[in-house]
């Protein structure tokens, strides 16, 4: 990789990201992303602004100065006191920058500061002169650049590169450009502009029409070579262009960019999840590259076409991003052959007839139910209608749970012929059901997944709980369904070891 087509991915996700509607971080959760994210092995973390409020001060400080790789860059306006404050947080940082900015369109300086061009020049100037007198590595923002004259964008980039500015990043603030319109925009300040090779020229893209990404990826064909992004695309309004979309699409179309970052991509899924996690936003199922649809196939010719060459259907290795393998998801359109795989990977062999057969069944099952488990195939090929095995029946539950209470729950349980009652403690009622359960059962079970969503509207809205339980390789789902989501959650439970039961008995008597 030469200088020439090498994108630095500045990251700014406990910056703008953080100002999401309600994804607010504490120190400690930023350090854990912070850390994740030079793993990800990003160039640049923009890690906060530190003269909004002290956490904010101190996570600057504390990532600057305990996080090992990337640049750690703290925001300010282009205010004195701003500067100042980020330059005490990055003191003695062994590698830090300062990102200021200030509005350049007339819409910004008319409607928000009251000043005219000249001021904002010598604001601008001043700014970067200052920063450059706490650290070596200054960023300069020209707010609103999409819109701003270009004429007049052009005098402040040339007197804040003359300045010290070693970075001008081109804004689109409120996500007004289009590709085409953007990417000349970045090739004209390139032209324009006498002394833009001093600098690296970076751009940040909000996405409000949308266009984040792809304004992103027009600036660095038009010789942009920084991109500021988020993970998941999260940010202001309708977010940020996004971390993995741009990396993934350089990667992928190299042939068409021609450039390269120095991202870890296996390690974009773990901080996608960590990001979402600890902000507490979902991450759509289809949104690209890390939503949990990305690689998932559902219908019948995308199966058949993945599963004889991946590449029909897929762009990407799943594991370029840190997953695993392809899902293939088992729905009424799924066809034969993603039928016959995954027979086989539960270990059956079928001639064409029995898989005929079994395709029958399949699709009158798939026809009530949305998705196909495992352990509906296991039924399915067993070609025995019968009902559910209930080697554990729920009799009795009772939960305690409350402000100042320590969760607790009784159960009942009959196993066979005999009736077992046990109490247990929780973390919550549903904890405290399921320790309950284990120990009446003594099953040594490993709960994968839980999940609730509720089946009807209002306050007495049936909850329908689904539970993944392991043991000893093999796997079950179970469901459940009350307007009571304990006992939902009790009686997915149930289901699941149940199951499990039929399972191990199959295994062990394979004529039954």
């Amino acid at each position: 990789m030469t200088d020439s087509n090498r994108v630095h991915i500045f990251d700014t996700t406990l910056r703008d990201a953080e100002q999401t509607p309600g994804a607010s971080l504490t120190v400690k959760e930023k350090l854990e992303i912070a850390h994740q994210l030079a793993r990800l092995n990003v160039d640049i973390i923009e890690a906060g602004f530190p003269l909004s409020s002290n956490e904010d001060f101190e996570a600057v400080r504390r990532i600057a100065h305990e996080v090992e790789g990337p640049m750690v860059c703290g925001l300010a306006r282009a205010l004195a006191k701003d500067i100042e404050r980020a330059g005490e947080a990055l003191k003695d940082a062994p590698n830090p920058r300062i990102h200021t900015f200030i509005g350049t369109s007339e819409i910004h300086m008319q409607g928000q500061m009251r000043k005219g061009r000249e001021d904002v020049l010598k604001m601008a100037v001043r700014a970067v002169e200052l920063a450059k007198s706490f650290c070596d590595s200054v960023e300069f923002s020209p707010m609103d650049a999409a819109r701003t004259d270009p004429g007049f964008l052009h005098e402040v980039i040339e007197a804040t590169i003359a300045a010290g500015a070693t970075t001008i990043n081109i804004p689109d603030t409120v996500g007004y450009a289009v590709p085409e319109q953007f990417g000349t925009l970045i090739a004209d300040i390139l032209d324009g502009v006498p002394n833009s090779k001093d600098a690296i020229i970076s751009v940040h893209c909000h996405d409000d029409l949308g266009m984040a990404v792809v304004n992103t990826l027009s600036a660095l064909k038009n010789g942009a070579r920084q991109a500021e992004c988020t993970l998941n695309g999260l940010g202001e309004r309708a977010g940020n262009a996004s971390l993995e979309e741009v990396v993934m699409a350089l990667r992928t179309r190299r042939d068409y960019f021609g450039l390269d970052t120095e991202i870890d991509a296996h390690e974009i899924i773990a901080t996608s999840r960590l990001v979402s996690r600890l902000m507490g936003i979902a991450v759509p199922p289809n949104k690209a590259i890390v939503g949990a649809n990305a690689f998932a196939h559902s219908s019948g010719i995308h199966q058949d076409g993945v599963l004889k060459a991946r590449n029909t259907f897929e762009i990407m290795e799943p594991k370029d991003v840190g997953l695993e393998d392809t899902e293939i998801v088992l729905t009424a359109r799924s066809g034969r052959h993603a039928l016959r795989h995954r027979i086989e990977e539960l270990g059956f062999s079928l001639s064409a007839e029995e898989l005929e057969d079994a395709y029958g069944r399949f699709l009158e099952l798939a026809d009530k139910k949305k998705e196909i488990f495992d352990e509906d195939l296991i039924e399915i090929v067993g070609g025995q209608q019968r009902e559910e095995t209930t080697h554990y029946t729920l009799e009795y539950l009772h939960t305690v749970s409350g402000t100042g209470t320590v969760p607790s729950s009784t159960v009942r349980i009959a196993i066979g012929d005999e009736v077992v009652q046990e109490s247990a403690w929780g973390d919550g009622p549903v904890d405290a059901t399921y320790a309950a359960i284990r120990k009446v059962t003594s099953a040594d079970v490993l709960l994968e997944d839980f999940t609730i969503r509720a089946v009807t509207s209002g306050s007495q809205a049936l909850g329908e709980v689904t539970v993944h339980l392991t043991e000893d390789g093999r796997s079950a789902r179970g469901r459940g369904v009350s307007t009571d989501v304990v006992e939902a959650s009790a009686e997915a439970y149930i289901a699941a070891l149940n199951r499990l039961f039929e399972l191990t008995e199959r295994d062990a008597h394979p004529t039954v």
